[in-house]
């Protein structure tokens, strides 16, 4: 998605190991801070949709579980991509297959992929980096997703700054202990 109509880039270093970081990444349960699940829910209350319950689950398993497919899947990054319509009260996320993503334009749609990304800067030290891009597929949708992004981009980019050092603790908790334990080599 070279031209994005919007793109959201936060990142952050992390002392621990770039495959521990991705792994805690996928699996790190983001409704597990409050602060994200009232973002979820002022959404909710916003739009006028009811929520329904959940079970506690990582990161990718929920984005799946919610309709979003993996377009790059590697040992350090991760990429997922969907269709939407993000205006509307009960988001439907639809998969497009890593093959057909870069060409896909039905009308009325928003295309958005988002990624993981792990990258070792030295040993035991990593750069973390998650980003967005979301695309309209034609003029109209294109306005309306102006209208959404306008107010509905403070709560997203929220989720994001209370993700990122949530992420890192968990991830130099997680390697610390390991290394107390003799669990790694170094």
């Amino acid at each position: 998605m070279p031209q994005p109509d919007i793109r959201e880039r936060f990142d952050t270093v992390v002392k621990a190991p770039a495959e521990l970081v991705i792994d805690v990444a996928k699996s790190f349960d983001m409704q597990s801070i409050w602060l994200i699940r009232t973002i979820f829910r002022l959404r909710e209350i916003i739009m006028g949709s009811g929520g329904k319950p959940r079970k506690p689950q990582g990161t990718l398993a929920e984005t799946r579980s919610l309709g979003w497919g993996t377009l790059i899947e590697e040992p350090t990054l991760i990429v997922c991509g969907a269709r939407c319509q993000p205006w509307m009260e009960n988001v439907k996320f639809t998969a497009i297959p890593a093959d057909d993503f870069a060409e896909y334009n039905e009308p009325g749609q928003v295309k958005i992929a988002w990624t993981l990304e792990a990258e070792e800067l030295e040993p035991e030290v990593t750069r973390f980096a998650h980003e967005t891009r979301a695309v309209a597929t034609d003029a109209a949708a294109k306005a309306r997703f102006a209208r959404y992004w306008r107010w509905a981009r403070f709560g997203i980019i929220a989720i994001r700054l209370l993700l990122m050092p949530a992420i890192r603790r968990e991830a130099e908790r997680r390697w610390a202990a390991d290394k107390r334990n003799g669990d790694v080599s170094g």
